[in-house]
């Protein structure tokens, strides 16, 4: 897992890079580098952290 997704914690804000569409995402989880987040467009997603940097937003 990345060093960044490292901090992500329940109810912390992201994007995902490579799907811009989904909108600004909610993390539920963070177990293990598997990182469950619920994106408004696209519905809850688990997302592999060692293989995906997820970007935290601050400004949402």
């Amino acid at each position: 897992m990345s060093d960044l997704n490292a901090i992500f914690t329940p109810g912390m804000q992201v994007r995902h890079p490579g799907q811009p569409d989904w909108g600004v995402g909610q993390v539920q989880s963070n177990i293990g580098g598997r990182i469950t987040v619920n994106f408004p467009d696209q519905g809850k997603v688990v997302i592999d952290g060692n293989r995906i940097t997820l970007v935290p937003v601050f400004d949402a």
